[in-house]
């Protein structure tokens, strides 16, 4: 984990309120690890608490790192309007990240993903391209409105997309798409989501008896580093025993935790 201040080389809105910021800096030669976020100082000085954002994509040879967020309050309001040339104060990466060593060549790998928490899965793809795992991606948006990267996903495997209002794709939540894939597929040899709990709790009563299901949580968090225990979340075999997401998470094996 490092700090630095990272400059602002790109920013463009994907869709309504939906943005994507492309970093530059030397804090990308220690993000190895997809699924993992930086806890980013907004650049206002009445807003004390960083905001975490999930890493989207990671370019080693150019030092630059892509957040895509959603601008939903003061604080990634103030980032949409951040200008090319700015810099932000940015910490990390943060978290634990995707376990993706038990993949081989042509493995079968289900990655699914729900609204804002589609963006993580994209840097987790482009390293399971890597290995050469046939990756199946299933998508869900609230409308196609909002929808976003669906060139960048369909250039790594076979991507599926649902909507909640049916304007494009399978009518309905992103959930409903996993019946469909399984009958066109093997057995998965790994499931990788995140989303919103619903998704979370449905891949996980889905696949409950698979040995490699990974789900990324999303939480408000504060410190970010696990000291202050603003995240956490129970754990499943011992209710009485908190786990930090920030710090033990942002992923946790199906069955870990209480969604």
């Amino acid at each position: 984990m490092k700090q630095e201040m990272m400059e602002i080389v790109n920013q463009v809105e994907l869709a309504p309120r939906i943005f994507e910021m492309t970093l530059k800096g030397e804090l990308t030669q220690e993000m190895v690890t997809p699924g993992q976020f930086i806890h980013i100082r907004v650049p206002r000085e009445d807003l004390l608490l960083r905001r975490p954002i999930s890493l989207a994509e990671i370019n080693h040879d150019n030092q630059t790192c892509k957040i895509i967020y959603r601008v939903e309050g003061d604080g990634t309001r103030a980032f949409s309007h951040c200008q090319i040339g700015e810099k932000l104060d940015c910490l990390g990466p943060l978290g634990n990240g995707f376990d993706i060593s038990m993949i081989e060549e042509e493995d079968v790998v289900y990655v699914i993903g729900g609204g804002i928490g589609v963006p993580p899965l994209y840097e987790l793809g482009r390293r399971l391209k890597e290995k050469g795992a046939n990756i199946y991606f299933l998508n869900g948006f609230a409308s196609k409105d909002v929808m976003y990267y669906e060139k960048e996903f369909s250039e790594l495997g076979s991507l599926f997309i649902a909507t909640d209002d049916g304007s494009y794709g399978t009518h309905g939540h992103v959930g409903m798409l996993i019946d469909d894939v399984s009958k066109k597929t093997t057995k998965p040899k790994a499931i990788y989501a995140c989303g919103a709990p619903g998704l979370l709790k449905a891949v996980e009563s889905t696949f409950s008896d698979h040995p490699h299901v990974y789900l990324s949580m999303e939480e408000r968090m504060a410190c970010g580093v696990g000291a202050c225990y603003a995240c956490v979340c129970q754990s499943k075999k011992d209710p009485t025993v908190n786990k930090k997401v920030c710090d033990e998470g942002p992923i946790f094996k199906a069955g870990e935790v209480i969604i």
